[in-house]
């Protein structure tokens, strides 16, 4: 009787077309995995702000918290290069491009608004002259170069952001390394001068900063009906934080400002901005008042929109 020879493990030509056959398998099913997870980088989805709409407009903390956004005089910016606008234990945000304002950021929570009617990842298409009127502006020559101007200023401003939990752990990080691409305020827009149109392109990664309600709320009616900058700006600031009754030192609200005068010259500013705050229930009780070693403090109560 022939007893039967079993090769050895390594050389079992059955197993080890068992071995390659797994081989095979597990690679198609990786293939798989990652074609499934670029498809669905690239398929469009809804751009979601829970509590956007025609009557609301919505800008991530971060940025409402900073002074990116500032209400400077006309004819003065400066040129920033990767500027620190906002920095903490969670927290770091750098701009490069020319100072934004408040006309600027009008016009970029409302292309972000737009946005929400798009799909993401798919660019919205809007009349100029509609666009105006969507901002409460008027509309003609002066008015198109306005916007065109803003458009134009936006698309060149871009972000460094990166956020981190409380527990330390990265939330998301843009531009803030090498291998990360900086974030554009606007990724870019085209103008089609036969119809006056613009579509305007939004990078997807701003639907992950602004995830999780981690966004200031801004009562566009009351904002299109305010005459100083410096209440713009304000209005921001409240909408970031749901404590009822707000204190800031002046000493940050002018930094946040980027007002670079006298003190006295801003808080006469800040007055008047804390009273049109009032007038258009914003906020209630403001005053100012001493805090902690003389300094003054701005406190309010805030009040829902």
């Amino acid at each position: 009787m022939t007893a039967s020879i079993r090769l050895p493990f390594h050389k079992d030509s059955s197993l080890l077309h068992l071995s390659a056959a797994m081989q095979r398998a597990q690679q198609k099913a990786q293939q798989a995995i990652a074609a499934a997870a670029e498809k669905e980088a690239h398929t469009p989805a809804p751009f979601i702000v829970p509590g956007i709409n025609e009557t609301a407009r919505a800008i991530p903390n971060y940025i409402a918290r900073s002074s990116m956004f500032a209400p400077v005089r006309r004819g003065w910016r400066p040129m920033h290069d990767d500027t620190v606008f906002l920095e903490g234990t969670n927290i770091l945000l750098k701009g490069s491009g020319k100072q934004l304002t408040e006309d600027h950021a009008d016009i970029w929570m409302h292309a972000m608004y737009l946005q929400t009617t798009a799909l993401l990842g798919e660019a919205p298409t809007i009349n100029r002259a509609d666009f105006l009127r969507g901002m409460g502006r008027p509309t003609g020559g002066s008015a198109y170069e306005w916007l065109h101007d803003g458009m134009k200023d936006l698309a060149r401003f871009t972000l460094c952001i990166e956020a981190r939990r409380k527990d330390g752990t990265v939330k998301y990080s843009y531009g803030n390394h090498p291998s990360t691409r900086v974030l554009a305020m606007i990724g870019g827009f085209d103008y089609d001068e036969p119809t006056g149109s613009y579509t305007i392109y939004a990078d997807p990664r701003w639907a992950q900063i602004f995830s999780n309600r981690e966004y200031a709320l801004v009562d566009w009616a009351k904002r299109l009906r305010m005459r100083h900058d410096l209440s713009k700006s304000l209005q921001r600031l409240i909408g970031t934080s749901a404590d009822i009754q707000q204190k800031y030192s002046l000493e940050i609200l002018k930094e946040r400002a980027q007002y670079t005068g006298r003190m006295r010259d801003f808080r006469a500013t800040l007055e008047r901005s804390l009273v049109e705050l009032e007038t258009l229930e914003v906020i209630t009780e403001p005053r100012i008042e001493a805090a902690t070693r003389g300094h003054k403090q701005a406190v309010w109560t805030r009040l829902d929109r």
